[in-house]
């Protein structure tokens, strides 16, 4: 059936579609859509009808049928944007051996190697927050803490204060543009988003060409993709390693800061979850600003922050969801799907309606005691970095970073919202508050005193 008919009922099944939707209203029009058809309903985004799927079950299926049923579909300022070599671009075999190479970017000894720089990164940049006399927006200052950690990583050192605030700022035009209309014409989204990767590409350029030059071990993320890349028989070119810094920004940044943000959100709305936390972290030894280093192994031990980090991902994952496009017309949850629609499969809304959370709406990391996310039947209700042949590389240096976050935070500062009332939660193009999370944090509590508060009028 061509894009745009009406889909087919699968013959027995139920009586229609809920066509002619909108995606408007958020989690509780999509609720209610869910109530009068069920986990698979067609709605419509920019005027063009879109497979909307919740639950595990059909998760599963688009998931692990990726290059069968369905195949990854960007915009097409995307694909430019992050260009044609890119892991996210790639298709088939290519995609797989591209894992492959990227993977050592995310080893056990990788992820060690980060410890140290990301550890400084956040001390430095908790302290400059606690310095402020006025209120932080956290989210817009969490971008920033992460490009700096991405940055660190990748090259192994900061460029100085001056080319590190024209990086961001370059990069913050490459992700505000990202998905805009593909007209190249002067003033418009899609050439600003071309004109900021150009110069980022430019910058990379000439770091990677000393880096070859050298002979310095690879222990950068840099110099391991291109040491990773040799010993898998595909040795990157120059433009490959130039798409390939800038879609590991564009990876580490955006979903990061929001994770980042929605965990200083969630201990404003539960200060006995982090009265809890920084007790289990004193107990352990954990002190902010510690010149003891840390290691991989000091996190292990650490289950309670494992468990706030994982509900702060199930009850506000980064990424609500994702796009695939139908490769051919198969049933799914007794419909037709017809060839070359879009599926829109919903993150947010499997967590929200996955049976085994009980009470998803409470923020309790406790829930996360007893392994109920282990075993094969549960791997698709909890899937916040999502799933498949594309299930996100980087979601170990993800927790990782907010771990380190998490720790800071709670052993060393004091926080209060400064607004009078909670923001309320934007999802696209990933979680962030509306106003960006007014916060006024401090250096000084005492033990008598909440890391945390929230007044509300």
């Amino acid at each position: 059936m061509r894009t745009g008919e009406a889909p087919h009922p699968h013959p027995g099944s139920r009586s229609g579609w809920a066509v002619g939707e909108r995606e408007r209203g958020g989690s509780s029009f999509h609720a209610s859509r869910r109530k009068r058809h069920g986990n698979v309903f067609k709605t419509h985004l920019l005027g063009r009808p879109v497979v909307r799927v919740t639950g595990a079950e059909h998760l599963r299926r688009l998931l692990l049928e990726e290059h069968n049923l369905v195949g990854v579909s960007w915009p097409q300022s995307v694909q430019m944007i992050l260009g044609s070599s890119s892991l996210a671009n790639a298709i088939g075999d290519i995609h797989q051996h591209k894992r492959k190479v990227y993977a050592q970017l995310f080893s056990h000894s990788a992820l060690e190697s980060y410890v140290p720089r990301i550890r400084q990164v956040v001390m430095e940049t908790v302290r400059e927050w606690c310095a402020r006399e006025g209120p932080i927006s956290v989210y817009a200052e969490s971008r920033k803490l992460t490009f700096r950690i991405a940055v660190s990583v990748l090259l192994g050192s900061s460029p100085g204060e001056e080319k590190m605030i024209d990086l961001l700022t370059t990069f913050e035009q490459l992700t505000k543009n990202m998905f805009s209309l593909p007209l190249d014409i002067p003033g418009s989204g899609y050439r600003k988003g071309i004109q900021a990767r150009d110069r980022l590409h430019e910058y990379f350029g000439k770091v990677i060409e000393d880096m070859l030059q050298s002979d310095a071990e690879y222990s950068t993320a840099l110099g391991i993709l291109i040491q990773s890349s040799k010993d898998h028989g595909m040795g990157m070119s120059m433009q490959e390693l130039k798409e390939a810094m800038v879609e590991l920004m564009f990876a580490a940044c955006a979903t990061t800061a929001s994770a980042c943000t929605s965990l200083v959100l969630q201990l404003l709305k539960n200060p006995e979850v982090l009265t809890k936390l920084r007790t289990d972290l004193q107990i352990k030894g954990f002190q902010s600003g510690s010149a003891t280093p840390l290691r991989l192994s000091d996190f292990c031990h650490l289950r309670y922050l494992d468990n706030v980090i994982k509900e702060v991902l199930r009850l506000q994952p980064p990424v609500s969801g994702g796009y695939r496009v139908a490769l051919q017309t198969f049933e799914l949850g007794g419909w037709q799907i017809p060839k070359g629609w879009s599926v829109m499969y919903s993150i947010q809304d499997t967590h929200n309606t996955a049976p085994i959370f009980q009470q998803p709406d409470i923020f309790d990391p406790d829930r996360f005691a007893n392994d109920l996310t282990k075993g094969k039947e549960a791997r698709f209700h909890y899937l916040p970095f999502g799933g498949g042949v594309r299930r996100c590389l980087g979601k170990e240096l993800a927790k990782l970073i907010l771990k380190v976050f998490a720790i800071e935070l709670a052993t060393g500062s004091h926080w209060q919202l400064a607004t009078r009332t909670l923001p309320k939660m934007l999802m696209v193009p990933v979680a962030h508050p509306s106003d960006g999370l007014k916060v006024q944090f401090s250096a000084q509590f005492s033990n008598n005193t909440p890391a945390a508060e929230v007044h509300l009028e």
